[in-house]
């Protein structure tokens, strides 16, 4: 069983905040607002947050500015997860990763059985890494938002996570970059 010791040191992690959505501002932002509180309260950096249309390129264009950024360690994005038409997170997402973490999607789905059962086929959540950044996309419900930090990012962002976390990944996630270069 994972749990939090005391052995190792806390690292903040900045994060990024994205929601996605054609109708949502920043008075009525919900899901935005959780995931802003709760990043903040776990001890993180809120170093930016947007609210952009449900348009790929948009999505796709503020993601490379973050990956480029040298100051994101990670990206967290709420909206735009469904199977509608203008739902189009998750390819802005497969566009610009160089890894899916294909783990975060499967078990975001398998904690939301318990909560909304066969509902949770719809979700289209998924994680994945580039440029050394970690990309998550949530859905865009204040409920899914809590749960998906609740029950995996805040401890997978937690370097005294045992038995493994990101935070501790964080410094190899460019060896395939660096070693192409010598």
């Amino acid at each position: 069983m994972s749990k939090i010791t005391g052995d190792r040191a806390f690292l903040a992690v900045n994060i990024a905040l994205l929601t996605v959505s054609d109708s949502r501002q920043p008075g009525d932002d919900k899901s935005g607002d959780i995931l802003a509180a709760r990043i903040t309260e776990a001890g993180h950096n809120l170093a930016a947050r947007l609210i952009v249309k449900d348009e790929r390129a948009l999505i796709t264009e503020q993601l490379r500015a973050w990956i480029a950024d040298t100051e994101i360690d990670a990206v967290i994005a709420t909206g735009g997860t469904g199977l509608t038409g203008r739902d189009v997170t998750p390819e802005a997402f497969s566009d610009v990763y160089e890894k899916e973490i294909r783990g975060f999607g499967e078990l975001f789905r398998l904690l939301s059985y318990d909560i909304i059962g066969t509902s949770t086929m719809q979700s289209r959540a998924t994680g994945g890494v580039a440029g050394g950044t970690y990309l998550f996309a949530l859905p865009g419900s204040p409920g899914a938002c809590r749960d998906g930090w609740d029950k995996i990012l805040k401890a997978q962002l937690d370097s005294r996570q045992k038995p493994c976390n990101l935070v501790e990944l964080m410094p190899r996630l460019q060896e395939h970059i660096v070693a192409a270069k010598s």
